[in-house]
């Protein structure tokens, strides 16, 4: 597996060409670029600048439209619920992310769900939006349905992450971005991409059987929910999973369990949907509704140093704070570049060649 290091001015540009080249207005593209950006500098390779093909062709099918109207069609003093208007949920996620933070300004927290949207990128990408406000952020969206809920053999639920950020002090932010799946289907497409097998418990087949093929999901298997059997807690996954989906979009008037519209190539969306298009819920709560925000950060700050400095089974391991890898990825990847498998950059340059952008050099 070859890597290819390109600097982050290197891959926002060649993005933003992309997304300009679908007809998204400038400020749109430019957004939509920082989402998938940010996921690259943060080290989650798999919901970066590789997921780009994947919007194109959702674009190309008339499932995106590149030039939304979003807008609020429901709120109280501290909810509300946004039309995506089948937009980027790259753009569309943000925007539900401003209103939520707008009235927890006013109010102390903000709520939206959204219908009507797309696929949205990391969800720590909405949530810190919050965190810049010293708030409290949580965001999260359901998915493809890829996950089988436990004892089941069908594909009801998607990944559905969800996240929980915290603003602190001294420390970067405490960020849980997590998939309520075993695995994040991006985990299956890297292990695809560089022809490598995946750890036994992310999926079964088609028949039920566990599998350690990467490309199960394609000839019928499901992921499986966190925990993978219900021995070892899969019950639990489930069911943070159905919460997100609940939330998402039964709450919104979006597409929820099989009827959600896929991200993934080798499904077609349903013919008898429930809603409207993929769901989001996002919130934002003052910090200093509860406490003065500097004496919280404080205190986390302290939380996360007493939690660093715990005893572990293997000295040459340590406890890691939820966000901490992906805080020295950015750093890192800023100054160094950010790396990209050869089969990511082939497929980005025949897509510079079928858009008419400059390809990566």
């Amino acid at each position: 597996m070859t890597f290819h290091t390109f600097s982050e001015e290197q891959l926002r540009t060649f993005t933003e060409a992309v997304f300009l080249k679908m007809g998204c207005p400038v400020a749109d593209a430019q957004l939509a670029a920082d989402v998938l950006l940010r996921s690259d500098l943060r080290g989650i390779d798999s919901h970066g600048v590789a997921r780009l093909s994947g919007y194109v062709r959702l674009w190309e099918k008339e499932r995106i439209n590149a030039n939304p109207n979003i807008r609020v069609v429901h709120e109280t003093a501290t909810t509300a619920t946004v039309d995506g208007d089948l937009g980027l949920g790259l753009v569309v996620a943000p925007f539900a992310m401003k209103v939520a933070i707008e009235k927890a300004k006013t109010y102390g927290s903000g709520w939206v769900a959204v219908k009507n949207s797309n696929h949205f990128g990391i969800a720590g990408y909405h949530a810190l939006m919050a965190v810049e406000q010293d708030m409290v952020g949580i965001s999260m969206t359901n998915a493809s349905p890829l996950v089988a809920p436990t004892y089941a053999n069908e594909r009801l639920l998607g990944t559905n992450p969800m996240c929980y950020a915290f603003p602190a002090g001294n420390y970067p932010p405490v960020v849980v971005d997590m998939a309520t799946a075993a695995a994040a289907n991006g985990k299956l497409e890297i292990a695809q991409r560089s022809g490598t097998s995946i750890p036994e418990g992310w999926v079964q087949d088609a028949a039920g059987n566990s599998s350690i093929d990467p490309h199960q999901l394609k000839q019928g298997g499901s992921l499986l929910p966190l925990g993978s059997d219900k021995d070892h807690g899969s019950h639990k996954g489930y069911g943070l999973g159905a919460t997100v989906d609940i939330l998402s979009a039964v709450l919104s008037g979006a597409n929820y369990g099989p009827w959600v519209p896929p991200f993934v190539a080798f499904l077609e969306p349903s013919k008898d949907p429930v809603g409207e298009g993929l769901g989001h819920f996002v919130g934002a709560m003052r910090v200093d509704g509860f406490r003065p925000a500097e004496e919280f950060k404080n205190h986390l700050d302290n939380w996360i140093s007493r939690f660093k400095s715990a005893k572990t089974v293997d000295p040459d391991k340590r406890v890691i704070i939820p966000g901490e890898p992906e805080a020295a990825a950015e750093a890192e990847r800023k100054l160094k570049g950010i790396p990209l498998i050869d089969v990511v950059v082939k497929d980005l340059n025949e897509l510079a060649v079928k858009m008419g952008i400059q390809p990566l050099s």
